[in-house]
């Protein structure tokens, strides 16, 4: 069994929250997860516009993953989005364009265009 680190502190943005993610997110860390994620968007919740996901350090992911994004996405509060940060030839990209999740979740190639959104 495999233990990773929790995401990153949240970096506050106006209006945005960025986490960044561990390297490896599966059936072993995906609940701990998100409840770190909705942690952090419940302690800005009055104020909070855009959660960013930051999967550029992520180097594995497979349907957990996926789940994670979709579970955070629904859970938000009303007016929240969620945007995901994944480089365009890494496994969370490729992953959430399988699942078709892409669709639903804007996935930008870097930090600074997600922070510009």
């Amino acid at each position: 069994m495999t233990f990773l680190p929790p995401p990153t502190e949240p970096r506050d943005h106006p209006g945005r929250v960025l986490l960044a993610l561990p390297h490896e997110i599966d059936a072993c860390n995906a609940t701990e997860l998100l409840a770190l994620i909705m942690s952090a968007a419940r302690a800005r919740a009055e104020r909070l516009r855009v959660l960013v996901l930051d999967f550029s350090t992520t180097s594995f992911m497979d349907s957990q993953g996926v789940r994670l994004v979709n579970d955070v996405r629904t859970l938000l509060y009303p007016g929240a989005r969620v945007l995901v940060v994944a480089e365009a030839d890494g496994v969370p990209s490729r992953v959430l364009e399988l699942t078709g999740l892409r669709r639903d979740v804007p996935v930008y190639d870097n930090l600074p265009e997600a922070l510009a959104a």
